[in-house]
C-alpha cells in the first residue's frame, strides 16, 4: 500500500520566540499552500520516531535506551542530569539505567572527589552497541529517504542534520543566557 504524505504548514504566521516567520515556499501566487495529506510536523516526527524504534529493534535497544547511550557518549553523567536532559523523572531514569547496567552497556562509578555522587559511563560494549544502533538507524532512515526523488532525498537527510543543530543550539541557549545573567546553572 502506498501512502502519499505531506505536512501542513501551521496556519499561524508566528514563529519560534525571537525568530522571524517564514513564508511557505510551496504557496502559490495567492499565498495558499497546496492541500496536504498527513497533517502536522508533529505527526511526521512521531511517525519517524516510531520508525527509529523499529530500526533499534535490530540491535535490541529501545528508543529511551538509545537516547541514554547517546547522551553518555558525550561524557559521563549523573542520573539526575540524564533525567533532566531526557525530561523524565529520576525514578524513571533509575529503572532504565538498571537495565543498561545489567546488560553491561553502562557502568556506575563513584566520583573520586565526592563519594556520594555516582557517575554513569558507557562501557566498551555500550560504545559498540551504540555504534551498531547509529548505523542501523542511519541506514533505515536513508532507505526511507530513498523513496524520494534524488534531490528531495538529499534535502530530507540534510534537514535532519539541521534539526540536530537547532536542537543542540536550543539546549545551549538557556546556558548562555544563564551565564550572561550571572546565574549559576542548576
Amino acid at each position: 500500500m502506498m501512502v502519499e504524505m505531506s505536512v501542513t504548514i501551521p496556519p499561524s504566521t508566528s514563529a519560534a520566540p525571537g525568530r522571524k516567520a517564514q513564508v511557505d515556499p510551496a504557496a502559490d501566487a495567492t499565498g495558499q499552500a497546496p492541500p496536504r495529506v498527513l497533517g502536522s510536523y508533529g505527526r511526521v516526527a512521531a511517525w519517524l520516531s516510531k520508525r527509529v524504534e523499529v530500526a533499534l529493534g535490530t540491535v535490541d535497544l529501545t528508543l529511551p535506551q538509545f537516547r541514554v547511550l547517546g547522551i553518555l557518549a558525550e561524557g559521563s553523567s549523573a542520573a539526575s542530569r540524564l533525567a533532566d536532559r531526557l525530561a523524565v523523572r529520576p525514578p524513571s531514569i533509575t529503572a532504565l539505567i538498571d537495565g543498561l547496567v545489567a546488560r553491561g552497556l553502562v557502568d556506575r562509578r563513584q566520583e573520586e572527589d565526592d563519594r556520594r555522587r555516582v557517575a554513569l559511563r558507557l562501557t566498551k560494549e555500550g560504545e559498540r552497541i551504540l555504534t551498531e544502533a547509529d548505523k542501523a538507524v542511519d541506514a533505515y532512515i536513508a532507505s526511507l529517504a530513498g523513496y524520494l526523488p534524488s534531490k528531495e532525498e538529499a534535502m530530507a537527510l540534510r534537514s535532519l542534520e539541521l534539526w540536530g543543530r537547532a536542537m543542540a543550539a536550543s539546549r545551549e541557549e538557556p546556558k548562555v543566557a544563564r551565564e550572561e545573567s550571572g546565574k549559576a546553572p542548576k
